[in-house]
């Protein structure tokens, strides 16, 4: 292995990820109760699942009537394509991009494979890496449909098939967005991919009604997300019409599949209605304008996501949590591998927060929803309990002593004057060798004065004798060093590092001591999303930001919002999440995510070798990296099985809407 290249094992956490058990279902029939809707439980649709409940199953499109599914599944540790036949028990993977972190939307027309994929990089920083390509299934030939330097999402066919719509960002670098991306509908022939043609400004998620009139979701100036329909105009000179309004306002509609019934044409949109925390789908009649209700009727307290029909609109189809009963993955594994763009890391999700190894490697301790410290043995097989029933988050455990950690007990994300303390958990090690793995007594020593305010974000010095750490104590959040094992309580050392009328945050220190890393608006004070990364000594002097996105003074470099930063065992390469490389997908049709462009970046201390480790459309952060290889030694079915919590489903749907 290059000596150079970044090694070792990252395990990092996903906002919500690990609770979405995601299956696609199935309605037969789903148009037989619009005009008489059911009076009772018996008389509501019948709900199949199609997929086996193995991981995450999601973005499906059915090839024919028989059933004949094409979807996305994470089960190989990245987003995949699957073929699944009604009649055959193994599934297939489709061959799309073998090289890619992320694919999705699939669609399969003619032995050709559509779909999204992020498999190459872009020539500028703050750009999607998300375009649109085929494969040919016969020879498995790769093409690129979205022109090199484009940015497209959410590709739609037409119903004779010679027609692709996407929602997309054409060139235009990515301005911040990340709740309504401002897509435009954008059309071109199948043949002629390079032919595009703009039919509507600010729109996503098109869908076909036929071959010439398109339906799609966005943001209206009301402020609710509603669906809107375009009608292609024979002559293309006469582009740039207005689009029609469907939905009304007053309630939230969103990714629309569009069908016709009876020459009627009728939509399956995702909807939030207000006062309601679930997002369902619903069926809306476009001459009528009457919606009606279908998931709240079989699984009133789930979320359901992505509606889609079959070719002739036999069957009305979407994912959602499969349920705590159902056959397949009912346990959240510990820890899941992930798939690695870099030969040298080992890539593993967390369920939890804000892990820290030990100093041999072979636990990781984290916080459970903030709530509480646990310890997870690095192979995922055993966990144990420190301390639960408290808020705690953002860990540190000692390098030098195996029986420390260091964690911030208090609300997460408050004010500078909010009461959050530094404490020191002691335990004993000899604990985590034996098989009980239940709750290990503690012993919590605060070391930080209830009066100074917000002091959060510990990180331990190599040595083990003093702990940097972010404080409000003067009015802002800056950095301060204390005595590890004294705090401030008995007299021990502490000093302020920096200060000023900015945030100051996430400190990281060197393991060889030299450097503590951290994130930073003072370049921008004003502004209190856009962080950077710096670094300084301990001794306060050699303050230096690392130019990630471009050199001071340049148009990117103040887009950054970075965050938490640590080091590589030999102190060559910086770790962090950022929103370097945009969005992956429209944010709105996926479950909450604060920042959905956050993924996680390597970098070296000069600003140069920027890789991207992580790509996904969920939001990836506070990670940790050990320069060992974590032996993950149960196989991934018998881990997610045996080794774990148990799958609920608990998670949240966007949070920024009007309801």
């Amino acid at each position: 292995m290059d000596s150079q290249s970044p090694h070792g094992t990252i395990i990092f956490s996903t906002v919500g990820r690990t609770n979405y058990g995601f299956d696609i279902f199935s309605l037969n029939s789903p148009f037989s109760f619009l005009n008489s809707p059911p009076s009772h439980s018996s008389q509501y649709p019948t709900e199949h699942r199609l997929t086996d409940g193995t991981s995450l199953n999601f973005n499906g499109q059915f090839i024919d009537e028989d059933q004949t599914l094409v979807f996305v599944s994470e089960r190989s540790g990245a987003p995949r394509i699957y073929l699944q036949r009604p009649s055959e028990v193994q599934i297939e993977q489709l061959p799309a991009s073998p090289d890619s972190l992320f694919l999705d939307r699939p669609f399969l027309r003619n032995n050709r494979l559509y779909y999204i994929s992020a498999h190459q990089p872009p020539q500028q920083i703050f750009t999607s890496w998300s375009a649109l390509y085929s494969t040919t299934l016969d020879d498995g030939k790769i093409i690129r449909l979205t022109p090199y330097g484009f940015v497209d999402y959410s590709p739609a066919i037409s119903q004779s098939g010679h027609l692709i719509a996407v929602a997309s960002y054409g060139d235009r670098r990515w301005s911040g967005e990340f709740h309504d991306l401002r897509t435009d509908i954008v059309v071109f022939p199948e043949s002629d991919p390079d032919k595009r043609t703009v039919v509507c400004q600010h729109g996503g998620w098109p869908t076909w009604s036929g071959n010439s009139t398109i339906y799609f979701h966005r943001q209206a100036d009301d402020g609710w997300w509603s669906i809107f329909r375009v009608n292609l105009p024979e002559d293309s000179s006469n582009l740039g019409a207005d689009p029609v309004r469907v939905t009304p306002p007053g309630v939230h509609c969103f990714t629309p599949a569009a069908a016709s019934h009876n020459s009627r044409t009728m939509i399956a949109i995702a909807t939030r209605r207000p006062g309601k925390s679930c997002r369902h789908i619903e069926i809306f009649d476009v001459e009528s304008h009457k919606f009606y209700p279908v998931t709240e009727l079989l699984n009133p307290t789930t979320h359901h996501y992505n509606p889609f029909f079959s070719p002739k609109s036999t069957f009305l189809n979407y994912h959602r949590f499969r349920g705590e009963t159902s056959l397949g993955d009912t346990t959240i594994p510990n820890l899941d591998p992930v798939n690695s763009p870099e030969k040298g890391l080992t890539m593993v999700r967390l369920n939890g927060s804000f892990p820290s190894f030990s100093p041999s490697g072979d636990f990781v301790a984290f916080n459970p929803d903030f709530a509480g410290l646990k310890i997870v043995k690095s192979d995922g097989s055993k966990k144990w309990t420190l301390f639960k029933g408290r808020t705690a988050f953002g860990n540190s455990w000692s390098p030098a002593e195996p029986n420390v950690i260091f964690t911030s007990v208090g609300p997460v994300f408050d004010s500078v004057k909010a009461t959050v303390q530094i404490a020191r958990v002691s335990f004993n090690s000899l604990s985590l060798n034996n098989d009980d793995c239940g709750e290990i007594p503690v012993e919590t020593k605060v070391l930080t004065e209830e009066e100074t305010g917000n002091n959060a974000f510990p990180s331990c010095s190599p040595d083990g004798k003093h702990v940097v750490f972010r404080s409000g104590r003067s009015g802002h959040k800056n950095l301060y060093i204390m005595d590890a094992v004294k705090g401030e309580l008995e007299g021990g050392e502490i000093r302020q590092l920096t200060g000023g009328p900015w945030i100051d945050t996430m400190p990281s220190w060197s393991p060889d001591g030299k450097l503590i890393a951290f994130s930073s608006n003072r370049h921008n004070p004003d502004n209190i999303n856009c962080f950077s990364i710096y670094v300084i000594h301990p001794d306060g002097t050699g303050l230096q930001r690392i130019h990630v996105a471009g050199p001071e003074g340049s148009e990117e470099v103040d887009k950054e919002r970075l965050n938490h930063v640590c080091f590589s065992k030999d102190c060559e390469w910086l770790l962090f999440t950022g929103n370097l490389s945009g969005v992956t997908a429209e944010p709105v049709s996926v479950p909450n995510q604060f920042q959905p462009y956050g993924d996680l970046y390597l970098v070296k201390l000069d600003g140069s070798g920027l890789r991207r480790v992580t790509c996904n459309g969920y939001e990836n952060g506070a990670p940790a990296w050990h320069p060992f290889v974590v032996p993950m030694t149960m196989g991934d079915s018998e881990r997610s099985v045996l080794v774990g919590d148990k799958l609920m489903g608990e998670f949240d749907d966007v949070l920024w809407m009007n309801c």
